[in-house]
């Protein structure tokens, strides 16, 4: 217990002053960010507040059905530097979403995270940086598996998981709308702070232990648009990360992938349409799913996909 304290303790300072050498600000890499100059020279900040909600009531429907009710909302803004052969890009996004369906039934998660990232770069050449990279991805509330015949079991929680990235590399921007951080020397820890969830072996961490760390190489491609000229897209604002990494210490075949797509369309000053979809695959993280009565648990592809109309509110 006195060692997942320190652990928690440990990891919720570095998020502290992670966030403040930030001041909670991010690079510009979600939905309809629209970079203003603010008052202190080189810098470019803004970000946006969004919630989509869905609702529908049934009543002596004959056709049958479920009522059902699901909000899902984003936190995201950024804050960019750019003077001389200097650039400074920070980003922050969170989300959260919920799904409650059919009479007597529970809210369940369908979005849940936090990441911070923050990535300093000195040009060396024309478009290309010498760059270092801090990187901090979790989630806030317990998430469940949910079976068949309606029993549940935690799976993860807050903090469990959590990953820090620490990485040194080169950074090419051949333009505004692309980045590619090349890091041949990174680190990576991977925290687990629940004694339950740790005792089990969750996400790769040994059992009874709260962390693990590898070292390895890693990749991280961005692409981010909102300004076409075309006048079919001019409304349209188009977002892709990709994060690979290769543990050099054990099975550096095995690549984790993260894999982030949001397309958002505005439809006018505050409604907009938008569509999230996301892939992991990591060898280290079993999923179970119950096969002809028998639970098997091993590695998988995850995928999510949200779709919202909803209200979003930019500054």
């Amino acid at each position: 217990m006195m060692k997942r304290k320190t652990l928690l303790l440990l990891l919720l300072s570095t998020i502290c002053i992670a966030t403040t050498a930030v001041g909670q600000v991010t690079e510009p890499e979600a939905t309809l960010k629209e970079q203003s100059t603010d008052t202190i020279p080189g810098w470019k900040t803004g970000g946006v507040v969004g919630f989509n909600v869905a609702q529908s009531a049934l009543i002596n429907w004959a056709a049958g059905g479920e009522n059902s009710f699901a909000v899902n909302g984003i936190f995201s803004v950024f804050a960019n530097y750019k003077q001389g052969k200097t650039t400074w890009d920070n980003s922050l996004d969170v989300g959260y979403g919920l799904l409650n369906q059919g009479e007597g039934s529970d809210y369940k998660k369908t979005d849940d995270k936090i990441d911070l990232l923050s990535k300093f770069g000195r040009e060396a050449y024309k478009n290309l940086y010498f760059a270092g990279l801090f990187n901090f991805k979790s989630q806030m509330t317990a998430g469940y598996n949910y079976r068949a015949d309606g029993t549940k079991n935690r799976i993860s929680d807050a903090f469990a998981p959590a990953y820090i990235i620490a990485a040194i590399g080169m950074d090419y921007k051949p333009s505004s709308y692309l980045s590619i951080f090349a890091a041949p020397a990174t680190g990576k820890t991977t925290f687990v702070i629940d004694d339950e969830l740790s005792n089990a072996g969750a996400f790769g961490v040994d059992p009874g232990e709260n962390s693990f760390s590898e070292f390895g190489g890693y990749m991280r491609f961005i692409f981010t648009k909102n300004d076409f000229e075309s006048e079919f897209l001019k409304n349209v604002s188009i977002t892709s990360k990709l994060d690979l990494f290769s543990n050099y210490l054990e099975n550096p075949q095995n690549i984790v992938v993260n894999w982030e797509n949001l397309i958002a369309l505005r439809i006018n000053k505050f409604l907009t349409v938008n569509i999230n979809t996301h892939l992991i695959y990591d060898d280290k993280i079993k999923i179970a799913k119950e096969v002809d009565g028998v639970e098997e648990s091993y590695p998988r592809v995850q995928f999510k996909e949200i779709f919202g109309l909803g209200i979003s509110f930019k500054f």
